[in-house]
C-alpha cells in the first residue's frame, strides 16, 4: 500500500484532499505545518509522494521542500506543490528549483489530482520493483563472485594437493624400490651363511653322530629343520620382492597350460594324497606368465596342504565371465579354485592375504605365511583382485578376478578346455 504525506496548514484542505484519495486505498499521513512534516519524515521516509501547500506560516512549502531534500534518504520522494497562484512563472520556477516535480492549482480538480497521484504512485511502485530486482541482482552477482572465488581457491587447493600427491607418489615409489632392492639383497646375502649352517650341521651329524647321545642328535635335527624353514622363507621373500623389480611384458596367454604345468610340478603330492583335480574351461587373457604360474602354484598347493586327514582332496578349477559391481561396463573373468579341505572362519578372509599371516601353527602345517600375500600382489599387478570364501570343515573357494582388456570387450574371449 502506497503512503502519501499531505501537508497543509488548513484542516479543511487536508480533509478535502484525503476524501478524494482515500477511495483509491492509499495510506494517507497528514501534517498541518512544514515543521510537523519534517518531524514525521525523521521517522518515516517510505512515502510514494508528498502533496504540499505552498503558502504556510513559519515554513513555506518551498522552504520545507528544501529542508526535506537536504536529507539523502528523502531525495527520492517526489513533491507536488498545491498553490493558489495560477501559472505564476516566478513561483513555478522557485518550486522546480527546490525539487518539485509538478503543480496542482487551486481550486483542485478532483480528476486531475487523482490522475497525477496515480501516475506518481505507479512510478513509485515500479521504482521499488526495480530497486528490489537490482538488489536481487547485486546479491546474485555477489554469490557468483563468492562461488567463483571459492572455486578458484578450491582449484588452487586441488592443484596444490595434486602436486603434493604426485610428490608423495614419487617418494613412495622410490621408497618401495629401495625397500624391494633391500629385501632382494638382504635375502640373497642371507642365503650363503644359511647354506653353510646347513652343510656344516649335516657334516657334524654324519661325522660325529655316533658320538652324540639322543639329545645331541635332537638338537642337530632342530638346527636343520630351522635352517630349512628359513631357506623357504628367504626364497618366498625373494619371489615377493622380484614381482615389482623383474617385470616382463604381458602376453595374450591361455591359463590352461599354465595350470597343467603347475599340476605336473605337484604330481607327487597329488598322487600321495590321492587328490582329484578337475580343470574346466579357462580363458586366454593378457598376463605375465612368470607371475601367474606361482599364483596358481600357491593356491593349488594350499588346497592340497590344508586337506582333511584321511579324506582325498577334491579340487575344481573353473572360470566365469562377469562384470564389475562398481562399473557394469568393466568386464572381468573370475577363476575359481574350490576344495573340500579343512577351511577357515570367514572372518579371516581378508587377513589371510597379509604378510606372514598364519591361521595354523607351523608344526601342524609347514609354510612361511607369504604365499597368499604373494598371490594378492600378483593379481594386483594384473589390475585384478582376489578374495576367499570359506567355512570351517567345509572347504574353501578362492576367486581370482582378472580384467578383460578394452580391445577384447567387443569380441568373444577364447576359452581353452
Amino acid at each position: 500500500m502506497a503512503k502519501i504525506l499531505i501537508v497543509d496548514d488548513r484542516e479543511d484542505n487536508l480533509m478535502s484532499i484525503s476524501s478524494l484519495l482515500e477511495p483509491a486505498g492509499y495510506q494517507l499521513v497528514k501534517a498541518n505545518s512544514g515543521r510537523e512534516a519534517l518531524k514525521i519524515l525523521l521517522i518515516e521516509y517510505d512515502f510514494a509522494l508528498i502533496l504540499m501547500d505552498v503558502q504556510m506560516p513559519n515554513l513555506s512549502g518551498f522552504e520545507t521542500a528544501s529542508l526535506i531534500y537536504e536529507r539523502e534518504k528523502l531525495r527520492h520522494i517526489p513533491i507536488i506543490f498545491i498553490t493558489a497562484h495560477s501559472q505564476d512563472e516566478e513561483n513555478i520556477f522557485k518550486g522546480y528549483r527546490t525539487g518539485a516535480v509538478d503543480y496542482i492549482y487551486k481550486p483542485i480538480n478532483p480528476d486531475l489530482l487523482r490522475a497525477k497521484v496515480s501516475v506518481f504512485v505507479e512510478l513509485y511502485r515500479k521504482n521499488h520493483q526495480l530497486i528490489a530486482q537490482e538488489q536481487k541482482l547485486i546479491a546474485i552477482n555477489k554469490n557468483l563472485e563468492n562461488e567463483i572465488n571459492e572455486r578458484k581457491n578450491s582449484e588452487e587447493k586441488i592443484k596444490l594437493l595434486n602436486l603434493q600427491l604426485l610428490q608423495n607418489i614419487d617418494k613412495l615409489e622410490a621408497a618401495n624400490k629401495d625397500l624391494d632392492r633391500f629385501a632382494f639383497m638382504a635375502s640373497h646375502d642371507l642365503q650363503e651363511p644359511l647354506r653353510k649352517i646347513h652343510v656344516f650341521s649335516e657334516r657334524l651329524y654324519s661325522e660325529y653322530g655316533n658320538k652324540l647321545d639322543e639329545g645331541g642328535k635332537k638338537y642337530i635335527s632342530r638346527i636343520q629343520n630351522a635352517t630349512t624353514r628359513l631357506q623357504a622363507l628367504i626364497k618366498d621373500i625373494l619371489t615377493f620382492s622380484k614381482i615389482s623389480i623383474d617385470k616382463t611384458s604381458f602376453v595374450n596367454s591361455s591359463l590352461t597350460p599354465i595350470v597343467q604345468d603347475v599340476l605336473a610340478e605337484l604330481e607327487s603330492v597329488i598322487e600321495e594324497k590321492h587328490a582329484q583335480v578337475t580343470v574346466e574351461s579357462l580363458p586366454t587373457l593378457p598376463i605375465n606368465p612368470n607371475l601367474i604360474r606361482p599364483l596358481f602354484y600357491n593356491l593349488i598347493h594350499n588346497s592340497l596342504k590344508y586337506s582333511k586327514k584321511d579324506v582325498p582332496p577334491v579340487i575344481r578349477i573353473y572360470s566365469e565371465a562377469g562384470t564389475s559391481k562398481a562399473d557394469k561396463k568393466n568386464k572381468y573373468y573370475r577363476i575359481f579354485i574350490t576344495d573340500n579341505g579343512i577351511g577357515f572362519e570367514q572372518v579371516f578372509s581378508e587377513q589371510i592375504f597379509d604378510m606372514f599371516k598364519r591361521l595354523h601353527n607351523h608344526n601342524e602345517y609347514e609354510g612361511t605365511g607369504i604365499g597368499l600375500a604373494l598371490c594378492k600382489k600378483i593379481v594386483e599387478e594384473h589390475n585384478g583382485f582376489i578374495s576367499a570364501r570359506s567355512a570351517v570343515g567345509e572347504g574353501s573357494t578362492f576367486v581370482i578376478s582378472l580384467p578383460v582388456p578394452e580391445f577384447e570387450k567387443s569380441t568373444e574371449i577364447a576359452i581353452t578346455n
